[in-house]
């Protein structure tokens, strides 16, 4: 059995948060600016138009959901608003689909309910309607 590693120190741990937040920050810097050079400033799902200061508000939403899959001509990138851009991760995980690629449902078993178990208790039987047609 391997031994747990001492957590690192806090030197450590600075220089690790701050390499990830620099990673981070080139690249999400360099695929924003290329779509933004590329594509209209537009939110591609509810066609709001962006500029000057709210220019800011515009994401890079990656089709495919891989921040890695960054291709040169943008093919794998729409502009949302950060409203559309969160309504659509949040529609995509609602689906499912960051549980492993698919959707990992539970078959339901059947429903034991008739809505219509009691119906009989409520119409005449045949010899019933049968007097009642009689006594007009």
């Amino acid at each position: 059995m391997r031994r747990p590693r001492p957590p690192a120190d806090a030197e450590r741990r600075e220089q690790i948060t701050t390499e990830l937040r620099r990673e981070q920050k080139e690249r999400r810097d360099g695929y924003r600016e290329r779509a933004l050079k590329l594509l209209p400033h537009v939110c591609a799902s509810c066609g709001r138009e962006f500029e000057g200061r709210r220019l800011k508000e515009l994401t890079v939403h990656h089709r495919d959901h891989n921040h890695n899959n960054n291709p040169p001509d943008g093919s794998n990138w729409e502009l949302l608003c950060i409203y559309c851009h969160d309504h659509e991760h949040e529609k995509n995980l609602l689906a499912g689909h960051y549980e492993g690629g698919t959707a990992q449902r539970e078959e339901l078993a059947p429903s034991i309910f008739n809505q219509f178990a009691a119906l009989d208790a409520l119409l005449p039987s045949d010899g019933e309607s049968k007097e009642k047609e009689s006594d007009k």
